[in-house]
């Protein structure tokens, strides 16, 4: 009696084992699913939900030793689902680092805009200076001149040129007093004076009748 009903359960186990085929398919997947999120960095990003990964399919390679298809399926099946779960998260947190990357080289480059403007402006605001302090200098000795003939005016005066002298004029001759004539022409103004003989010549009146014709 005993021997049948054994003889029973042992064919029941093993018709049940037959019927329950091993989950191949799981366990490649979840083994696909590790190896991604290894790729992925979901050691460093992630590294809890990828041991929880690693842990079931342990498990369920365990199970699949021992022939208990059932739990090696379910296990293998967690095991994927952790797997793409921290593939994911990995994915994530390398967007986030990029981003951040990026976001900080582009705060590098503003502060060295900035660094470079602000040179350029003190560069400029230098040279500004330079070219005042220059243009006052060369403005300072007209100034000061002009400042020197407007306090004296006599030396703008003096230092106009003279008029020019006038020329003297010609100096005349002295005049030739003339003799005055003889006591003997006065009292006979008909006698001629020799030539070659100084005095006036008188010359006889119309009215006075000639002396030779009487």
């Amino acid at each position: 009696m005993v021997a049948p009903v054994l003889l029973l359960a042992v064919s029941l186990t093993l018709g049940g084992c037959a019927s329950v085929p091993p989950p191949d398919n799981l366990m490649n997947q979840a083994q696909a699913q590790l190896q991604s999120a290894r790729d992925a960095g979901a050691p460093d990003y992630d590294p809890v939900d990828f041991g929880f990964a690693q842990d079931k399919f342990q498990q369920a390679q365990q199970a699949m030793a021992n022939r208990k298809y059932d739990q090696a399926a379910d296990l293998a099946d967690e095991s994927r689902a952790d797997a793409t779960l921290a593939r994911t998260k990995a994915q994530l947190a390398q967007a986030r680092a990029q981003i951040q990357s990026k976001t900080d080289a582009n705060n590098r480059l503003r502060s060295q805009n900035a660094e470079a403007q602000s040179e350029n402006d003190q560069h400029y605001q230098q040279q500004k200076a330079q070219l005042a302090a220059q243009m006052a200098a060369a403005q300072q000795p007209d100034n000061g001149q002009n400042g020197q003939d407007d306090g004296n005016p006599a030396s703008s005066s003096s230092s106009a040129p003279a008029p020019a002298a006038s020329s003297p004029l010609p100096q005349q001759a002295p005049m030739q007093e003339m003799p005055a004539p003889s006591s003997s022409v006065l009292g006979n103004p008909q006698q001629q004076p020799q030539p070659g003989q100084d005095g006036f010549q008188t010359v006889p009146d119309a009215g006075q009748p000639n002396q030779g014709g009487q």
